[in-house]
């Protein structure tokens, strides 16, 4: 118990998930009440800028220690930190008590505009709607970004809708 009478202390609503297959192995960690803080190491270096991005302005503390085959490809590491990520806020949010079943937020990031809305119904699917096909920036080829979005939201069993409004960069949309 707490020092205030009959209260209870806060259940934290943070989570740690370990994956290992013959392509990865990853331990991720996520606290939804954190600060923004992040490390993140998946050995793409677009990749760790966009977690850590979200990680500052969801202020979620992350921490993603990733090791995959990207000599043969990029996709396993980006996916697989996509299901453990997943795995993290399902298992974070617990049974969802004092948290608004829906959200949804336009982002402008300088030319581009997008809409993410998210539902917590516990059935997982995604509509991503962001023309980002045969395109990089550096070494990560930006198709992965639906398959990591969908292992997001498979895994942590959340509808997300991903649209993308307007933009040029393709920074810009991508981070968006």
């Amino acid at each position: 118990m707490s020092a205030e009478r009959g209260t209870e202390p806060a259940t934290p609503r943070q989570s740690r998930i370990e994956r290992n297959t013959k392509e990865t192995q990853i331990v991720l960690t996520l606290n939804l009440d954190g600060t923004g803080a992040s490390k993140v190491e998946t050995g793409i270096p677009f990749f760790n800028h966009m977690l850590e991005a979200w990680s500052r302005h969801a202020l979620m503390d992350l921490h993603v220690d990733a090791k995959g085959d990207l000599d043969v490809d990029l996709h396993h590491t980006v996916e697989d930190v996509g299901i453990c990520l997943g795995r993290a806020l399902r298992e974070a949010v617990g049974d969802k008590k004092g948290i608004v079943r829906y959200g949804a937020s336009f982002l402008p990031m300088d030319e581009a505009l997008l809409h993410a809305a998210v539902d917590l119904s516990g059935r997982p699917y995604l509509v991503f709607n962001v023309p980002l096909q045969r395109t990089r920036i550096a070494n990560l080829d930006l198709d992965l970004l639906k398959d990591f979005f969908r292992a997001v939201a498979v895994n942590a069993e959340i509808t997300l809708h991903l649209n993308m409004h307007y933009g040029e960069n393709l920074h810009h949309i991508a981070e968006a």
